[in-house]
């Protein structure tokens, strides 16, 4: 459930990050000592094409207020075309969560390298302020799209 606090709405973002890149990006990141919002909660997966439909929509009914994914860049998945599944699934998954209700926005995809830590930085830190502009999710019972 979303967070309430002195400061205002503090989301709460599921990112499901690829073993080979996206993940490594963030550890990269982090042992740079970069700094970025600690709103993520990060689930490692072996491949992005691994992340369904499902696993989407149960973070969102648990309480996410957005969810991250992050994979290889196209061309270099290490399954050869996980990601591009990834983005096809993407494009279905924002439909039927407007079809639902939901902001499609709420759901991101970024290709991030391992060695795309600044990246990973940038890219959570954004998605965080969007989060914040749009509220908590309608799906997490405190707020409204």
């Amino acid at each position: 459930m979303a967070k309430l606090n002195d400061n205002g709405f503090e989301p709460k973002i599921v990112a499901f990050l690829c073993r080979w890149c996206s993940y490594a990006g963030a550890d990269l990141a982090g042992v740079s000592r970069m700094t970025y919002p600690a709103n993520i909660i990060p689930m490692r997966v072996n491949c992005s094409g691994r992340v369904d439909a499902g696993m989407v929509m149960a973070a969102f009914e648990k309480g996410a207020d957005g969810v991250l994914i992050g994979g290889c860049h196209p061309g270099d998945c290490h399954y050869v075309n996980g990601n591009y599944k990834t983005r096809r699934r993407v494009i279905l998954l924002k439909r039927a969560l407007a079809e639902v209700g939901v902001k499609p926005q709420r759901l991101h995809l970024e290709w991030i390298s391992a060695s795309e830590g600044v990246k990973f930085q940038r890219t959570v830190t954004e998605f965080t302020g969007l989060i914040k502009e749009l509220g908590p999710s309608p799906m997490s019972g405190d707020g409204e799209d």
